[in-house]
């Protein structure tokens, strides 16, 4: 259900094409489960994040099992994304106003001439993207003068019955409220961004030596190195919209569905009705609250399946969704790039 709502949002946004990273054994699953479907919406590719996927001269470690990481995967998009783009997490639900800020951006700054890499960031308000049922892990943001100057990645975020914000970090501590800034991992670039990446995953695997198998290439790290360097600069965005994601199973529905999703998308009813047949997925309608119930089959099943895919230690999908669905693809999508 995520997925199938951010590519709406994003399609009325002004983004028309979607590409999916994936891994090439799943590329079947994944076009019977999900890639054929969102393909009658929108023009969708799929690229693949292979571990062997390495700069030349570079070879995997031996005994390496862990995939290299987020800034590997956007990395697979160099040579298929030739336009403008925006990185999202494909689990996860950004809301409508974050795509139309960063598209917007990159329509009016396309021609704008700089010396230094030129990104932007959907930036969240914090209390936006907690939840109900304990502490969470955010980048945590500083902003000057429209501009990101820190991120700070923060766990034990939580709100106490003062309504102050706490977490695990004193110093973050002193200047963190509920109206702080959160990145949630939502990017907007441009096609020579690909290229740098491809320059800083050749330095990092020049310096894997301390940990050879589980080091990894990370998108929202080599962004702040670069910040650092004084190469680059990332443009802070704000959305008012709420983020959904899952910390902890308590944050599900009955039936694996987000409870925040159900309270969102609910409100957004009418205008997904027609996009999703109501009786695919029988047995998990009948597991819905009350009007939810017609709206929720189709959309949420999608959502559901989704759910196990990215944990990918627990089946939790319902025996209506097709049975390829559990497989052990615990990274199935770790983003998608979406095109002007």
């Amino acid at each position: 259900i995520i997925m199938d709502y951010s590519v709406h949002d994003a399609k009325e946004a002004g983004f028309d094409k979607v590409v999916f990273i994936i891994r090439k054994d799943i590329e079947k699953e994944f076009s019977e489960v999900i890639g054929g479907r969102i393909s009658k919406e929108i023009e969708t590719e799929c690229v693949f994040q292979e571990m062997d996927a390495l700069p030349e001269g570079f070879t995997v470690p031996e005994g390496r099992k862990k995939p290299w990481g987020t800034g590997q995967a956007v990395l697979a998009c160099r040579g298929t994304v030739k336009e403008p783009f925006v990185i999202i997490n494909a689990d996860d639900y950004y809301g409508k106003n974050a795509f139309k800020v960063l598209h917007e951006y990159l329509v009016n700054n396309a021609d704008r001439k700089s010396d230094k890499i030129r990104l932007a960031m959907a930036a969240f308000i914090l209390k936006n993207t907690l939840s109900e049922n304990g502490a969470v892990t955010r980048g945590v943001c500083r902003e000057e003068n429209g501009r990101l100057s820190e991120i700070v990645e923060t766990t034990g975020i939580m709100v106490g019955e003062d309504g102050a914000v706490h977490c695990d970090i004193p110093e973050v501590e002193e200047w963190i409220s509920p109206d702080s800034l959160a990145s949630m991992n939502m990017w907007a670039a441009y096609p020579d961004f690909l290229d740098t990446l491809e320059e800083g995953f050749i330095e990092f695997l020049s310096n894997t030596e301390d940990d050879p198998l589980k080091k990894e290439y990370l998108l929202p790290m080599y962004i702040g190195e670069l910040m650092e360097k004084g190469k680059l600069t990332v443009d802070v965005l704000r959305s008012e919209d709420k983020w959904i994601g899952i910390t902890y199973h308590e944050d599900l529905a009955p039936g694996g569905i987000p409870l925040a999703a159900v309270r969102q998308l609910s409100r957004q009813r009418s205008g997904f009705q027609h996009r999703f047949p109501a009786g695919g997925f029988p047995r998990l309608s009948r597991r819905l609250p009350g009007p939810l119930r017609v709206h929720a089959a189709g959309n949420d099943g999608f959502r559901h399946a989704r759910i196990f895919l990215q944990v990918g230690a627990q089946f939790l999908a319902d025996q209506a969704v097709h049975h390829s669905a559990n497989l052990p693809a615990a990274q199935l999508a770790l983003g998608l790039a979406l095109k002007l």
